[in-house]
């Protein structure tokens, strides 16, 4: 019997996918437990027009990621901080680079941002990594206070 999955069934089946199984495991255990619904073919097109619905979403998410990756590349980020002899007081982080973008206008999740702890004065690249294996690269330009 095919059956659509309703629900993620260990070793058997994720959410939505259409698969063979006994007519007996079927009818017992998956419809009596809400778990699959028989596959119609009126089913079987609604399976369908919601993977379609997935991927478009998916391909627009990609072209938003990618239009932010465009648009924040090669930007030149200043923070300032305590330093003596070129050597700062403590160090900046990922989390400091992020409020910095994020005053720019630019809303990236924080740990998309690879960077070490800075611990020097000068200019540094970091880059940021983000969804749909998606880089860009910015400058950061770490200058005394």
């Amino acid at each position: 019997m095919q059956v659509i999955f309703l629900q993620d069934v260990k070793n058997v089946g994720k959410k939505g996918q259409i698969k063979n199984v006994p007519d007996g495991y079927a009818r017992n255990f998956l419809l009596a437990r809400k778990l699959a619904t028989v596959a119609t073919p009126s089913s079987l097109a609604g399976v369908k027009q919601e993977e379609d619905k997935k991927k478009l979403q998916a391909a627009l998410g990609k072209q938003t990621v990618q239009k932010l990756a465009t648009a924040i590349e090669g930007k030149k980020f200043i923070l300032k901080a305590r330093a003596k002899d070129g050597k700062l007081f403590g160090s900046i982080t990922a989390k400091d680079i992020n409020k910095e973008i994020k005053k720019a206008g630019f809303d990236i999740p924080e740990k998309a941002i690879a960077a070490d702890h800075i611990k020097d004065l000068g200019e540094k690249k970091v880059t940021i990594s983000l969804d749909f294996g998606i880089k860009a690269e910015i400058i950061l330009m770490v200058d005394p206070a």
